[in-house]
Order: C-alpha cells, then sequence, then structure tokens
C-alpha cells in the first residue's frame, strides 16, 4: 500500500505538469483502521474500515489553487486537476505561494499489524472496571481501535515523504446519574504503540474520568467570588498549550495579532516551564503540515521562547524565519507530586476542562471550568457548578507555580498538572 500511495502520488504530479502547472504538490493518504465500539455500557461493533485521502495543489504564474478528494479513481482525480486548473486562473496573485523543495525522509513507526484479541481486552477490562468500581456511570460511546495510515507527499520541487504509521487508540465519552440527577458529559482518549502495558482503565486517565464521572452527579455553587488557584488537569494544559502555540503560528503573525510576535529570546513563562516537540510520539510523523521535515525544537526553553512557527507561505509574507513543526508536544514533568501541587492550594479548583471560546487578542478570557472540582484548605472537595473563571492565558504562563511529576502521554499531548494562582473565580 505505500508503494500504490507513493505510485498513485507520482501519476497526479506528472498530471500536474502536463496540465501546466508550473508547481504541484500532492499527497495521498491510505487508512486502514480495525475498531471495536462499546454503546451504553455494551459491546456494540467491530468494524474494519478503508478510507483514501488526497489533497492535490498547484501554482501558475504565483496563483494557487486546491482541493481534496477520497476516491482514487483515475476519472475522479482527472476532473480535480481540471477543476483546479479552471480555478487557478481566477485566484489571487501572490510571490508567497510556494511549495516545500529538497524534503527527502521515510518513516515507519509503531504497530503495522492489528491485535484483534488485545483490542477485545482492552475493552473488556474497561466494561469490568466500571460496572466494579463505577457502577453508576454510563459509558455512551467508546472505542478500541488500530490503524495504519500509509502516506506520501510528492512536489515538483523534489520533495518525498513517505511514512508507514500504526498505532492504538483507546477512549469515548460518559455520564453518570443517580435518583434523577446526571453529570455531565466527560471524555478522555489518546493514542499508544502498545496496550498491553497496562489495564485498559490506566490508559489515558480513563478508569480516573470514571471516578470524576460518579462524583460529579451532586455538585455544589461555588458561592462569593474570590482569588484563587487553578490546578489543571493535563486535558485542560492542552488548552492553555492550544492557545499558545496558536500565537506563534501562522495565521496570527500574518495578521499581526500574536501577543508573542517581539519575544523570541524572551521569558514567555515561569522558568520551570519548558516545552518540547515529541516525535517519539504514537501515531505521528515529524513532517509539518506545510510539507517539511520538523526538527526537534525545545520551544519554550526554562521559560525562555526559542522560535516562533511560521509555515513557509508566512514567513515569505512577514520575514520571520520559517520553522517546520510538527503536531506532537511534550511539557517536561516537574519536581512536585500532584497531592503537593493541591495540598499548596489555600482555595481553587481542579479543572479538568476549559470552555472559554476564543480568549480576547490580548489573552483575556472568561470561561465556564467543566468536570472540575472545588479545592479547600489543600483538599479536593466536591464537584463545582456553572463556576466560571476569567484571567489572562499569557499571564497564566508567566504566574505558574507548580508542576507534577506526574504526567499523562496521550500520544501527541504528554503533559502534568500545572498550578497557576490569581486566578478570578464567580
Amino acid at each position: 500500500m505505500e508503494h500504490e500511495a507513493h505510485v498513485v502520488a507520482q501519476q497526479i504530479l506528472e498530471s500536474m505538469h502536463h496540465a501546466g502547472f508550473e508547481e504541484s504538490r500532492v499527497s495521498v493518504t491510505f487508512t486502514e483502521q480495525d475498531e471495536l465500539n462499546i454503546a451504553h455500557n455494551e459491546p456494540a461493533l467491530l468494524r474494519s474500515t478503508e478510507d483514501y485521502n488526497l489533497a492535490i495543489s498547484g501554482i501558475v504564474d504565483g496563483r494557487k489553487a486546491s482541493t481534496t478528494l477520497s476516491d482514487i479513481d483515475s476519472a475522479a482525480i482527472g476532473a480535480a486537476i481540471s477543476s483546479i486548473r479552471d480555478s487557478v486562473s481566477s485566484a489571487p496573485q501572490d510571490e508567497a505561494n510556494r511549495f516545500s523543495a529538497d524534503q527527502h525522509m521515510t518513516v515507519e513507526q509503531g504497530p503495522l499489524e492489528c491485535d484483534r484479541d488485545l483490542l477485545s481486552k482492552k475493552a473488556l477490562e474497561l466494561l469490568e472496571f466500571r460496572a466494579a468500581t463505577t457502577p453508576k456511570v454510563m459509558i455512551e460511546e467508546f472505542a478500541a481501535s488500530h490503524r495504519l495510515r500509509r502516506s506520501c507527499e510528492l512536489t515538483s520541487r523534489d520533495t518525498t515523504l513517505s511514512s508507514v504509521v500504526g498505532c492504538y487508540s483507546l477512549g469515548g465519552m460518559c455520564i453518570a446519574s443517580e435518583g434523577g440527577k446526571t453529570s455531565s458529559l466527560n471524555f478522555t482518549g489518546g493514542n499508544a504503540n502498545d496496550l498491553s502495558e497496562k489495564m485498559g482503565s490506566e490508559w489515558f486517565g480513563l478508569g480516573e474520568m470514571l471516578r470524576d464521572t460518579e462524583r460529579q452527579i451532586h455538585t455544589r455553587a461555588l458561592g462569593p467570588h474570590f482569588t484563587g488557584a487553578v490546578v489543571l488537569a493535563p486535558t485542560a494544559v492542552t488548552d492553555l498549550v492550544s492557545w499558545f502555540l496558536q500565537q506563534l503560528g501562522s495565521r496570527a503573525l500574518i495578521a499581526g495579532s500574536s501577543v508573542y510576535r517581539q519575544s523570541v529570546g524572551e521569558a514567555v513563562a515561569a522558568p520551570t516551564l519548558s516545552l518540547q516537540s515529541d516525535f517519539s510520539a504514537a501515531g505521528h510523523t515529524p513532517f509539518s503540515t506545510d510539507g517539511f521535515i520538523a526538527p526537534a525544537i525545545t520551544l519554550i526553553d526554562n521559560g525562555i521562547l526559542t522560535s516562533l512557527l511560521p509555515d513557509l507561505y508566512s514567513s515569505l509574507k512577514t520575514g520571520s524565519p520559517h520553522t517546520p513543526s510538527a503536531s506532537s508536544w511534550r511539557i517536561s514533568p516537574g519536581a512536585e507530586s500532584r497531592k503537593a501541587l493541591i495540598e499548596g492550594v489555600e482555595r481553587g479548583a481542579l479543572v479538568t476542562r476549559f470552555s472559554m471560546g476564543r480568549p480576547a487578542a490580548n489573552g483575556d478570557f472568561s470561561g465556564v471550568i467543566k468536570n472540575s472540582f472545588i479545592i479547600e484548605d489543600g483538599a479536593v472537595g466536591e464537584a463545582l457548578s456553572e463556576t466560571m473563571v476569567a484571567g489572562n492565558m499569557k499571564q497564566m504562563l508567566r504566574d505558574i507555580n507548580g508542576i507534577s511529576k506526574e504526567h499523562i502521554n496521550y500520544g501527541g499531548e504528554d503533559f502534568p498538572w500545572i498550578r497557576i494562582p490569581n486566578m478570578h473565580f464567580s
């Protein structure tokens, strides 16, 4: 299948040349997936699927057009090339429209064969854990799966990036109910190369999610407004890191809205925080979305910002150095235990998830914390209802005063618990 992906990509690239494109980029991905589903606490479906994804882009006279399709039939491909050839003449002319050049790498990673017995075992382990430990929980949807992705990306500027990547996944969502009361929806999941190392409930915080969900049937209101600390669970750390990466990325840099556009070499976070790329993450490759081999990078080095993350287009538009980046990141664990982080909070909340929409341009936000618990006098208490937290994302990174040594690797996001003071609760 990898060979077939390369053959299809090469044929398309040649067709693009014959159609008159000056530059072309083609990405072909074949995905095979075996999946065992659970619905309403019962095994529901075992299925195997195959999907095709093609992305085609071409440039003529600085004008660019693109399309995607899920059909490798030659007639469908021919129609797609004709469509973008018609579209490119009316596209805006932009000298920054370029494709990657001289990139060559082949990657093979993860389990390339599916062990269906292993998928069944992990699903059964989770069901048994739920029945024995959290009987009030209903697993609404859950999937144990194996995905094999074979990809090839070619450009007319001599780029060839190929990969064969397999991984296992566990994940799903649940609610809990008792006496007419129901918790809010809760969910988690992730990717791994080998699920046999731990019980199903021990992966990606699944067992803890089920326990937390049962505790969230009965909630309490926060009470009077106050200023306190949050301890962000890894799932909430994801929200903070996502905002930060967006600030360094192409859209914010082109718009001139990035709060960090002049901050390379400066302290942007607490000196205890380091954020690195993680190319060992299950299901990932060291390829950037703009078709480059991404080098390993420590993006925040003991609080110091080392680089912005413009793609090739935004680099040419803004003059910022091009920094290819992949999609997998890890935060270096800290020295304190998770328990110690919580014990250091007089009043605040253990936060699993934010619901805050898009923060303001300067990082200000106000939003509801979901699936979260009150912390009082250093101890986690009852689940919270309708609780708002306000603050500033940029300042939160600077104010970090605790990072746990425990962490959860979701496959692409490997994050600890983080404590941040000076948050406004209402």
